[in-house]
């Protein structure tokens, strides 16, 4: 025979369903017999806990369900374990390239990663950044927008929220860098063009509007002064680097009166795009005329002729931003670092010596 409770009983409010109860730092601290501290430590990735035990309590964790409640922990470390990525574009394989460097480099530290793109749109820059923002990162990695200036980026500093600039950068903040020589790197690829030939060299997708494209301006006038080859304004197209500016960039300079033989492009993108259009044209890159990227996005080796390219080691561009952000999470004060990587050429099939 079953009791029952007695008339006017106290019944519990929110019965805990059978077979279930509420996982607690100290239900997993009384399994492993380690203190709730030790428990709480290890779930946050404290170095102060040994990584066989930090391991041991994350796996126990999450055998038995439990839920990190990570807006109390923020607000009881001042921490929310967030990384900010604010980015430009992320259809370009390039960017998505650099954002599984961060993503992979910040996992390995328990971040986890908050993303906002903005296109070249200076107006939803501002909105994207203020909503991340919102969510009280530890840090920000940053490409800015097209046109952007110190003013855009200045109510995040303002905030003391830690930024790195990435691939991208507005010089007069003074604020950690990482990016390429990208000045170098259009040299790079300009002295391929001269070498095997070429006189009548195009620059497709200028852009000064953003620090690459103003670099990557810089050094093909630079190569062409060095060699004595005049600047022929007819030979630059003025865009951002997509597909179709590549595509309207190669028919633009064809129809100049004294056409190019070759040309060097702002990024992979245009360089895809002026391909396509030198098709329209009934022409062949490496063949009847020679391109030049910038990047080596994956994609460059499995076009076809696969594409000749400056490569500007993106993976540890975007690792090197990940370890700069979370050097300046951890000290706040110190001293201010720059790195440029040192671009490579990598020579495939969209290059060979003027036919004319």
């Amino acid at each position: 025979m079953i009791a029952s409770d007695p008339p006017g009983a106290r019944q519990p409010r929110n019965p805990t369903p059978a077979g279930r109860s509420r996982v607690t730092l100290q239900v997993i601290a009384e399994r492993l017999s380690v203190s709730t501290a030790t428990v709480s430590l290890a779930l946050r990735g404290s170095l102060l806990v040994a990584e066989a035990t930090r391991s041991r309590v994350r796996e126990i964790a999450r055998e038995m369900g439990y839920s990190y409640n990570r807006s109390a922990a923020s607000l009881r470390t001042d921490r929310t374990n967030i990384i900010g990525v604010g980015f430009h574009d992320i259809t370009n394989p390039y960017f998505a390239e650099l954002l599984a460097a961060i993503e992979e480099t910040t996992a390995r530290h328990d971040r986890s990663i908050l993303l906002g793109t903005y296109s070249e749109n200076l107006d939803r820059q501002q909105r994207v950044l203020s909503t991340l923002a919102e969510y009280r990162p530890d840090g920000m990695v940053l490409c800015p927008a097209g046109a952007s200036t110190a003013e855009n980026l200045l109510p995040l500093v303002d905030a003391g929220i830690p930024i790195v600039q990435l691939s991208r950068e507005i010089p007069e903040l003074d604020l950690d860098f990482v990016g390429s020589d990208d000045r170098h790197g259009t040299n790079l690829a300009m002295e391929h063009l001269i070498g095997i030939g070429h006189r009548r060299i195009a620059f497709l997708c200028a852009n000064e509007s953003i620090s690459t494209g103003r670099n990557r301006y810089a050094g093909y006038r630079d190569a062409l002064a060095r060699h004595g080859l005049p600047f022929d304004p007819q030979l630059v197209h003025f865009d951002y680097g997509t597909r179709e500016n590549g595509l309207k960039g190669i028919q633009q300079v064809l129809d100049a009166h004294d056409p190019p033989t070759a040309a060097a492009c702002m990024n992979d993108l245009a360089a895809f795009g002026a391909m396509l259009g030198l098709r329209h044209r009934g022409l062949e890159a490496g063949s009847d005329f020679s391109i030049v990227g910038c990047d080596d996005v994956k994609e460059a080796a499995q076009w076809f002729p696969a594409l000749t390219t400056v490569y500007n080691f993106q993976n540890e561009m975007g690792a090197k931003s990940a370890e700069f952000l979370l050097n300046r999470i951890a000290d706040p004060a110190a001293p201010t670092q720059r790195l440029l990587l040192t671009p490579a050429l990598h020579i495939r099939g969209t290059t060979c010596p003027p036919r004319r």
